[in-house]
């Protein structure tokens, strides 16, 4: 069973009167830093001068200062920069300014996990993931509410490192909802695996096969787009809201006898061999060393790939349709919002 906390298990004592510095100003970075000051915590942003976030922290009435500056003078140190800059960021702009005082925190645990970042075993090093998108955890935190977070321990140096995490959870809103404790090996993992196999890999490629399979047999790209992209939303958000149960409650009991009888062909024992595989080489470390030695190539494969997309042709039947569908417009809006105060500092 998953322990499960809240509210009254917290102790915000452990964060009374410490410093606290959120390095990034992306979606996570804005929420964290912005929840953190209106719980009452003297909090500092972390960002490289002169970069765009540098501007929006500063309109929303945060203090502002290089990663350096503000790692040195805090007790307690939040890393919400991209997994592919933080262990530049550690080496050069936090490690120098260690003294033995602070606790260092992480949203994801991909740099800590593959020994990306190898903090000084004297520091507890703990993790707070908010299980949704940055301008959520803000918006419920304005709302009296919260959006469930995790939290994890990989060094206790202090005995109070869980409790420090909790702390944190609690000043950003998690405890509302409750805080689920796992470790920082079960997040990474199930973290890429669920991005790799089904979220962004997986639902890119199936929607992707399932337009391929019907322009391939004559039908037109724009029926295509329809049922195997366009609507792949009104299912996702029946799900989303009440399981795959709602889902089948409102769908056609045609669609439903589909979903029982041709779903395990599509996604069959082949499928989830591959899987598997995938999950191997997260677990083994295989695609870390992958994805860290492409940046260091500087993004050869990875630009590849994405231009090769660019060039679907579902792309441009997906953008000549939405034209057509006025409510999308500000729901784009509100996304292109989303995305620029979601860059990285």
């Amino acid at each position: 069973m998953v322990n499960i906390y809240y509210d009254q298990d917290a102790k915000p004592e452990l964060m009374q009167g410490k410093r606290v510095a959120v390095l990034g100003y992306g979606s996570q970075g804005r929420a964290h830093a912005m929840n953190l000051r209106d719980s009452g915590h003297d909090v500092v942003v972390g960002l490289r001068p002169g970069g765009f976030s540098w501007k929006q922290a500063e309109e929303d009435g945060m203090e502002v200062a290089s990663c350096i500056d503000a790692a040195k003078d805090a007790e307690m140190i939040m890393f919400l920069t991209p997994d592919t800059i933080q262990p530049k960021v550690y080496r050069e702009e936090v490690e120098p300014t260690l003294s033995g005082k602070e606790t260092l925190f992480f949203a994801h645990g991909f740099s800590i996990h593959y020994n990306q970042i190898l903090p000084p075993q004297n520091l507890d090093v703990v993790m707070v993931a908010p299980k949704g998108p940055g301008n959520l955890v803000r918006a419920l935190y304005e709302d009296g509410k919260g959006v469930p977070c995790l939290i994890a321990v990989a060094q206790d140096a202090s005995g109070q490192a869980k409790d420090k995490a909790l702390a944190y959870a609690q000043a950003i809103g998690g405890t509302r909802a409750g805080v689920l404790e796992t470790t920082f090996q079960e997040e990474t993992e199930t973290d890429l695996f669920g991005e790799q196999a089904v979220l962004c890999g997986g639902v890119s490629a199936l929607m992707k096969a399932g337009f391929e399979t019907l322009v391939e047999a004559g039908y037109a790209p724009e029926m295509a787009y329809f049922e195997c992209v366009h609507e792949m939303k009104l299912i996702v958000d029946l799900i989303y809201n009440g399981g795959l149960e709602q889902m089948r409650r409102f769908v056609s009991d045609t669609a439903k006898y589909g979903d029982v009888t041709r779903g395990p062909r599509v996604i069959d024992d082949n499928v989830k061999a591959t899987m598997k595989e995938i999950l191997e080489e997260i677990q083994n470390g295989k695609f870390a060393t992958e994805w860290v030695l492409e940046n260091q190539a500087g993004l050869p494969v990875f630009n590849a790939l994405l231009r090769r997309d660019e060039e679907h042709q579902v792309k441009a039947v997906g953008e000549s349709l939405r034209q057509m569908m006025d409510w999308l417009k500000e729901d784009t809006t509100k996304a292109k919002e989303v995305v620029k105060v979601g860059r990285s500092s």
